[in-house]
């Protein structure tokens, strides 16, 4: 079996080494970016991140990511201590200390700080928020299309862990990720409560079938940004593009799939339960649709 390989496969970069990060306020070299075993996010998982790409000199969708963040800091009832200006001038102090000008990656977390005692109840968190900008020279590497395998496991449902919340906790995802691992795939394809095929414990995912562009219902997935401008150039350039239900036979049956991510745009999947889809290389339409990405991102960059 061909090793393993994840949508998040960056090459190798000999400066992430010596990257500063930004912990509540002050730049610290890596081995010295740290938190105290007591804060709310080691512990408990008790946080909330956003991924962002920096194209150009320019973080791509940053408005609409700094929404879906705020938008969760309310729904966990969270302060995140810094208003909108506050965290683009962070993300901003960041990227200008580390040199990085375009194919860059920041993990913005925010987490309820450091607790009194190892609890759970939110009154015990007596010091925070926490907030850490890590931000890594990072160009996609990926060897070959993505494997992926059908797994038990599910994606919370609204009235436990909503999937369209950006949560630290996230091991339903991690054990999605293994048990597709153990059944020789790259990452897990995640079915919704009915049946019908969803995600992927990392990305949106999409099929094409008969030149039709193909997503879930957007009832359970993850509140992708990238998921929602593939929509959109699909939209503005004429191409079918449908938010339905749809199964395991008909996802077997297509031509091409593909993930969606911050990190990775448009990953190509090659493979799914041991099935080939197409001809197990990046399709047509898919290329079609990461050069109107391309053209967005470069006139988002521009504005």
């Amino acid at each position: 079996m061909e090793n393993a390989v994840t949508t998040h496969q960056a090459e190798e970069d000999a400066r992430n080494a010596d990257i500063l990060i930004w912990v509540n306020g002050a730049l610290k070299p890596r081995a010295e970016a740290l938190v105290s075993v007591y804060d709310s996010g080691f512990m408990l998982g008790d946080g909330i991140w956003e991924g962002l790409r920096l194209y150009q000199g320019r973080w791509a969708f940053l408005g609409e990511h700094l929404d879906r963040l705020f938008e969760a800091a309310k729904a966990i009832d969270l302060e995140i201590g810094l208003d909108r200006a506050g965290l683009e001038a962070a993300l901003e102090e960041t990227r200008a200390a580390n040199g990085m000008e375009t194919d860059a990656h920041a993990r913005l977390m925010v987490t309820r700080g450091m607790k009194q005692r190892p609890f759970q109840h939110p009154g015990l968190s007596v010091s925070g928020p926490t907030l850490v900008i890590i931000m890594e020279h990072s160009r996609p590497a990926l060897p070959r299309p993505i494997r992926l395998a059908t797994v038990p496991h599910l994606r919370g449902l609204p009235m436990t862990q909503d999937p369209k919340l950006n949560s630290h906790s996230k091991l339903n995802c991690i054990l999605a990720c293994i048990a597709a691992e153990k059944a020789g795939a790259d990452e897990a394809l995640m079915l919704d409560i009915h049946g019908f095929v969803n995600t992927t414990n990392a990305c949106n995912f999409f099929i094409i079938r008969k030149g039709e562009v193909w997503t879930s219902t957007g009832d359970y997935c993850m509140n992708g940004i990238t998921r929602q401008k593939v929509i959109d150039v699909c939209r503005a350039d004429g191409i079918a593009v449908f938010e339905k239900n749809f199964s395991l036979v008909e996802t077997y049956g297509a031509e091409e799939a593909f993930l969606t991510g911050t990190f990775g745009a448009q990953t190509p999947v090659g493979e799914i339960d041991g099935r080939q889809i197409g001809d197990g290389r990046m399709g047509e339409m898919t290329k079609r649709i990461r050069g109107l990405y391309k053209d967005l991102v470069a006139r988002d960059a521009a504005v």
